[in-house]
């Protein structure tokens, strides 16, 4: 698809955004957002058993669209991510550490308890509640910065998740938003999925009625959009 025609088909459902975010904010619970009031509520770890937690992490760190909002649990990106995992052979275990609704800000506030243990990767998705609510994009590029050289610092390899903000806030701030994640990409030497809702945006069949956040068949998309970056990543 286009670019120009796959933004197009973004902007009716993003310009739902204000209910968006109120959704995940105190809507219908799932495994990861229930109880969660802001992007500034405190998040327990994930539990694991005895044996998961003595294998590597992989954390899945982001707002609704890793968490996978308004799903049941062995249908969410972090269970079918865990799923590929485990069919190829490779010893990891995927941690949740999304939160609906959660900004660039609150993932600045929670990221360091969020890599305490043997985190080797961090699939870093977030922006995109500060594209729906019009946040300052130099704000964002620098607390995805924040974030990011705190994972380096600690020897973590991050996978940065590209969004698209509205089409509803102009061509100038649409842009500078996207560019946001290729500079974060080239300055830190990140591996960029570009678009991280690419053939699920704008698709009917693929999200839920809300028009924003995948379904079971966009999740299995979303997933395999992961897994085309972080297989090659795994195997060095």
């Amino acid at each position: 698809m286009a670019k120009k025609n796959r933004f197009t088909l973004l902007a009716g459902a993003l310009l739902l955004a204000t209910f968006s975010v109120a959704c995940q904010k105190s809507g219908a619970p799932n495994q990861a957002t229930a109880g969660m009031a802001n992007s500034g509520a405190a998040l327990a770890p994930t539990k694991f058993s005895e044996k998961s937690e003595e294998l590597p992490a992989i954390v899945a760190f982001g707002d609704s669209l890793a968490a996978g909002y308004g799903l049941p649990e062995d249908q969410t990106f972090k269970t079918l991510l865990q799923r590929k995992l485990d069919e190829k052979g490779r010893r990891y275990r995927v941690v949740d550490a999304a939160i609906a609704g959660d900004t660039s800000a609150g993932g600045v506030r929670r990221i360091d308890w969020s890599l305490d243990g043997a985190v080797k990767f961090l699939i870093l998705e977030l922006g995109g509640n500060d594209g729906l609510r019009g946040l300052p994009v130099a704000e964002m590029k620098k607390n995805l910065s924040e974030i990011i050289e705190r994972a380096q610092a600690r020897g973590v390899t991050v996978i940065l998740a590209g969004m698209e903000a509205p089409p509803n806030l102009g061509e100038e701030y649409t842009g500078e938003f996207r560019q946001v994640y290729r500079d974060l990409a080239k300055k830190h030497k990140l591996t960029l999925i570009p678009f991280l809702l690419e053939g699920v945006a704008g698709q009917r069949g693929m999200n839920q009625p809300d028009g924003i956040h995948p379904n079971a068949a966009g999740e299995i998309i979303m997933t395999e959009t992961v897994w085309r970056e972080l297989e090659p990543l795994l195997a060095k």
